[in-house]
């Protein structure tokens, strides 16, 4: 008993060190992923639904709120050390992004960025930063998705970004930045919709494994469904080499999104199982949320929720309605 408590605190240890030695330690690779909740410029895009994030619509969306925001997102970046990799979704376009990095402390970090226009009605995309110094870029893709009428007419949801590149200079890793439909309408209703994007995003993936049955794999995003649910339970998951890395927190009741007073584990990291079984080269240590005091208000129905920028066409200032999820990784 004495030696099984002894080898806990020394795995305990081991995490605290690579926690607080993230950006001194150059064998810890930190990714991160952010639900970012419509990082909107405020230009109306006449090709897009965007002009509720404008300074004469309900919202009032001024220049001032939105630097503001973007303030506040590399805050929180900051918070989590700068990851190396961050992978983003709700930003509108690219020029969002350039004007994140153009943040004072963003632009030492010397990332760089990849998007694409998806045909999301509304005008969201999801997106990918890396420094330049840590990550080079092989191949880059997207996954569009075009749903059959019998599952649903005339909807159009974001791609899915697929970059695959050489990480420190040592392990070549596929990235999947995913941010599939919502559950408007009724998580049962709307389940069909997030079950084809898993089965497509499922097909890539088998893809590269048949390629190389060793590859490393990292899916990382909104999922807008739990680990236990049927898309990624059932479809994305089952039968293949993969691993849903928020698993344990979703079961002990931690989740990333409250949805009055219940935490879902909607934001995941689900990566390929020999990242966490291997001694040796690229392999998970852990997987953190970030509850940074600041990211949260106490609500008086729900608790303690994550403090949004809007509710409705009311504007709060907060960050974001979800919470920011992020994992390291040893690079021996």
């Amino acid at each position: 008993m004495k030696f099984l408590f002894s080898c806990m605190l020394l795995i305990v240890s081991q995490l605290a060190v690579a926690q607080n030695n993230f950006g001194k330690d150059r064998h810890v690779q930190r990714i991160a992923f952010y639900n970012v909740e419509n990082l909107f410029d405020t230009k109306d895009d006449p090709h897009t639904r965007d002009e509720e994030f404008t300074p004469t619509s309900e919202k009032q969306w001024t220049q001032e709120r939105y630097e503001k925001k973007l303030g506040q997102l590399n805050q929180v970046f900051a918070e989590m050390n700068y990851p190396n990799i961050i992978g983003l979704c709700e930003v509108e376009n690219a020029m969002v992004l350039v004007d994140l990095l153009q943040e004072t402390k963003m632009k030492k970090e010397n990332y760089n960025i990849i998007h694409y226009e998806s045909p999301d009605f509304r005008g969201i995309d999801v997106s990918f930063l890396y420094k330049k110094k840590c990550f080079k870029v092989l191949q880059k893709d997207i996954i569009r998705i075009t749903f059959p009428e019998s599952i649903v007419k005339d909807y159009t949801t974001r791609d899915v970004l697929v970059v695959k590149g050489i990480l420190h200079k040592k392990d070549t890793v596929h990235f999947f930045v995913n941010h599939w439909p919502s559950r408007r309408g009724g998580l049962k209703q709307s389940s069909p919709k997030r079950e084809y994007v898993a089965a497509q995003v499922r097909l890539k993936v088998e893809e590269i494994y048949a390629e190389n049955p060793a590859a490393n794999v990292i899916l990382m995003g909104d999922f807008n469904d739990e680990p236990d649910n049927k898309s990624i339970e059932e479809v994305l998951i089952a039968g293949t080499p993969l691993y849903n890395a928020v698993g344990e927190a979703d079961a002990a009741g931690e989740g990333t999104y409250n949805y009055r007073g219940n935490w879902n584990m909607i934001d995941q990291f689900i990566i390929s199982k020999s990242l966490t079984e291997r001694e040796e080269g690229l392999r998970l240590i852990d997987t953190y949320i970030l509850r940074a005091d600041y990211l949260f208000y106490d609500d008086k129905k729900y608790g303690k929720t994550p403090t949004r920028t809007y509710g409705g066409p009311r504007y709060f200032g907060g960050y974001s309605d979800h919470l920011p999820i992020y994992m390291d990784f040893y690079q021996g």
